[in-house]
């Protein structure tokens, strides 16, 4: 009856987010070809180097966890102000990326190696899902929430195009138990106990820092 509980206040978090998360935004335009790096106020002598990222290339450690390597402007500063960056996503056999949003950016997702099962929920409530193999391509609408999980028995590999320099990933789980809103407030909210909201929080609340 607890596991029943769980399962269904957590499909109740998606429902309702889903909705308020798809406020949106995006990047500026610029005004020139590109934006300049600057240093003591001057701009900097630039070459090829710096319209260059090699962050995805050689060897990688074996992962027993979901992991997310980004080339966004904070990674790579050539982004900035050209509306576009990447982000690799490592699955290991049954790990998942948790419900998020992209608050500034659609998400084009290619998958490169294994399978993916996916979905995103739309401003109506409704549920799009789809099981996706290598060379499969999926699009996930800017602001909705949405997930990827590796099913299988195989590590999966994707990349991750999104229109902005800076997409933004706001956490479902982490935002609604994992930031201190009142325990009261999200028991009210999605009609449960304060028991099921304190074990959520339990496991989404950063440890405190030292």
């Amino acid at each position: 009856m607890a596991s029943m509980n769980l399962y269904s206040l957590v499909l109740l978090v998606v429902a309702l987010v889903s909705t308020p998360l798809a406020v949106v935004a995006g990047d500026p335009d610029i005004l020139t070809d590109f934006v300049m790096p600057m240093m003591w106020g001057m701009p900097m002598n630039i070459t090829g180097d710096y319209f260059t990222y090699t962050g995805f290339g050689g060897w990688e450690l074996p992962v027993t966890s979901f992991t997310v390597q980004k080339a966004s402007m904070v990674e790579f500063p050539a982004l900035n102000g050209q509306s576009v960056s990447y982000a690799k996503l490592r699955f290991p056999p049954g790990t998942v990326n948790p419900t998020h949003t992209h608050p500034r950016a659609s998400e084009l997702l290619l998958v490169i190696e294994g399978a993916l099962s996916v979905g995103f929920v739309d401003t109506a409530g409704k549920l799009y899902t789809k099981d996706l193999v290598a060379g499969d391509m999926f699009v996930f609408p800017k602001g909705l929430v949405h997930y990827q999980s590796n099913h299988g028995s195989n590590l999966a590999v994707a990349l991750s195009a999104f229109g902005s320099a800076n997409a933004g990933t706001v956490s479902v789980p982490v935002t609604v138990f994992g930031t201190g809103i009142d325990d009261a407030v999200l028991a009210k909210s999605f009609k449960t106990d304060l028991p099921t909201v304190l074990k959520l929080k339990a496991a989404l609340t950063p440890p405190p820092k030292h």
